[in-house]
């Protein structure tokens, strides 16, 4: 989630809320999208919320797929909010869409109040997942779904291989632990799902694979998704003494090098829906 406030349970985002990173965001949901949303549809007049909305880079995405339903869109940070309202007026002008300015962890709507509740790369960035998804199943009604989409960088192998580079990801990771946050969060999605209390739980996972017959997938995913997020903690891991100047960026070098002509990047999403029973 994006956050402009830090308590016990909600910490910093650990990417910023940089220009950059806006446009990184908006990269990666577009390139992602066939993916990650293509069977994701609500029906028209059902009360659909996003949680953790962020710049609206996801939002777009699920109004085009399910134009006809009542899409309320939550966020802890305001300007991350008045970037999602000026993205979604510029990819879909005169949709419908309420903003709210809210925490996760105290949602400002009534029991049963959604048909659909819908989180995309959210949970990794929070202290308390667990305790995030219990609240989220109060505002669902019964019978309701909620579809949860995390990535796990542990997943991430490539050719050519280099330590170098399998370090500087491993910093990423490091710095996201230390902020309250689980960049492997994917692999645990299942459990965290059913210990919420959910019903009918199902997690699939969604792969990327990229070489260079897909020119497309390497610069908008391992280039400009997977390779930018990764150099925008830098200075973090620098700060933190967690890598070395030259290590750091010969790992970035040889991240760069996957995206080349012969080179090679895998990364594997994990798609979970479930009922509130």
């Amino acid at each position: 989630m994006h956050t402009d406030t830090i308590t016990n349970t909600t910490p910093g985002y650990v990417h910023g809320y940089s220009r950059h990173e806006a446009r990184r965001l908006g990269d990666q949901a577009d390139t992602l999208a066939a993916l990650l949303h293509a069977d994701t549809a609500y029906p028209a007049g059902s009360r659909v919320l996003e949680v953790g909305c962020g710049v609206g880079a996801q939002t777009v995405h699920l109004l085009a797929s399910s134009p006809g339903a009542h899409l309320v869109a939550a966020d802890i940070s305001a300007g991350s909010l008045a970037r999602a309202r000026a993205h979604v007026a510029a990819q879909a002008p005169g949709a419908r869409v309420e903003w709210c300015h809210a925490d996760v962890f105290d949602l400002p709507f009534a029991d049963a109040s959604f048909d659909h509740v819908f989180v995309c790369f959210v949970l990794e960035h929070l202290r308390a997942p667990g305790q995030a998804l219990a609240g989220l199943r109060r505002v669902l009604r019964p019978g309701g779904t909620i579809t949860v989409v995390e990535g796990d960088h542990g997943s991430a192998f490539f050719h050519p291989s280099s330590p170098y580079a399998d370090a500087a990801i491993d910093r990423q990771i490091q710095l996201q632990s230390a902020a309250g946050g689980d960049a492997l969060i994917g692999r645990r999605l299942q459990p965290l799902l059913a210990q919420a209390g959910y019903d009918d739980v199902v997690v699939r996972p969604r792969t990327v694979y990229v070489d260079g017959t897909r020119p497309a997938l390497m610069d908008g995913f391992t280039r400009n998704t997977f390779i930018a997020m990764v150099e925008s903690v830098r200075e973090d891991a620098l700060a933190a003494g967690l890598t070395t100047r030259s290590d750091w960026d010969r790992g970035v070098a040889d991240l760069r090098r996957t995206a080349d002509d012969g080179g090679t990047f895998h990364y594997t999403f994990f798609k979970g829906v479930a009922v509130r029973g």
